[in-house]
């Protein structure tokens, strides 16, 4: 999905400059066990303390501003064409398709004895919901009982189901 795309270009941005630190600053220890070369005599060091205080700054500000850029990314909800109510229950799901004359199912775990060669355990269900290809979908999750999690990892979301609150997750597939 979209949001997943840049989900996974946020990481590599976070990660590229938190190599970059990890390299300057080992770099810096190395070089401080290795060399002979030390100036006792050094009192005022504005200048670098000016540096090192204001550089973390900007390396901060620069992963923050992609990051909040991707929060209100993930919160917007653009005239989805259609809405999914999903219901956590204790050991299944419950989809009601709204827009279609309320098609309501339950989604089950398969046991174990019902796995065909390939399947993940505690993955497969007896009926998957199906979702339509590059349309808006808003995902309506709550929960009757205990606190659920509604995760599709390859879209990038991951929306807790909590009793009497319904929360809302628009999504793109």
């Amino acid at each position: 999905s979209p949001i997943m795309e840049e989900l996974i270009t946020f990481h590599d941005h976070a990660f590229m400059a938190m190599s970059l630190i990890s390299f300057l600053v080992l770099y810096a220890l190395l070089s401080t066990l290795t060399t002979k070369l030390t100036n006792t005599n050094i009192t005022d060091a504005q200048e670098m303390e000016t540096i090192w205080t204001i550089l973390p700054a900007i390396i901060l500000i620069l992963i923050a501003l992609p990051s909040l850029r991707i929060l209100y990314l993930t919160d917007e909800a653009n005239d989805p064409s259609f809405t999914i109510k999903s219901i956590g229950h204790q050991w299944y799901w419950t989809y009601e398709y709204t827009d279609y004359g309320g098609l309501i199912f339950n989604s089950y775990m398969l046991p174990p004895l019902f796995l065909n060669p390939g399947d993940l355990r505690l993955l497969e269900v007896d009926n998957r919901v199906v979702l339509p290809i590059e349309a808006p979908v808003r995902m309506m999750i709550t929960s009757q009982d205990v606190l659920h999690s509604w995760t599709i990892p390859t879209l990038g979301l991951k929306t807790d189901a909590v009793p009497g609150r319904l929360n809302q997750t628009v999504f793109t597939a």
